[in-house]
């Protein structure tokens, strides 16, 4: 089973849904038969929890850098109203909920996954998602990158 971590922007305001769903179905629906590692925070990760929920047969596993009560409620909901597709909450419990924790999160995702799908914002080089980005290609693993 091919085994894909999401990462993306979590400014997501500037596209509807119906947007997203459409960018989903092209470029996350040929991979629905993976395992997928998504962040639980809002933006792209509640937006592809979402939609991998409701249109695939995806094995899901949700990772954050504390614990999902930390989450923003977007997040919680998302995770909520979707608990039933996931198969696996990990909380890695990190002591602060700083810039090296999300890292921390970002790698964990990279490291058991043989490639990455990032939906970065277009005109955000220096974000999160890049830095994820860069650390699956210096990992040597594949990258699909989807600018929104």
């Amino acid at each position: 089973m091919r085994l894909v971590a999401i990462t993306g922007t979590r400014s997501t305001g500037h596209r509807s849904l119906d947007e997203y769903a459409r960018i989903f179905t092209e470029y996350l629906g040929p991979f629905a038969d993976s395992h997928f590692y998504i962040g639980g925070a809002k933006g792209i990760d509640s937006h592809s929890l979402v939609w991998l929920a409701g249109h695939t047969a995806a094995r899901i596993t949700i990772v954050v850098p504390g614990t999902i009560d930390q989450q923003p409620a977007e997040a919680r909901q998302a995770i909520a109203r979707t608990r039933d597709r996931i198969n696996e909450i990990v909380e890695l419990k990190a002591p602060e909920l700083r810039s090296p924790a999300y890292h921390a999160r970002n790698r964990w995702m990279v490291d058991r996954s043989g490639m990455t799908i990032g939906f970065p914002r277009h005109g955000e080089p220096q974000s999160g998602t890049w830095q994820t980005l860069n650390y699956t290609a210096d990992r040597g693993k594949a990258r699909l990158i989807v600018p929104v």
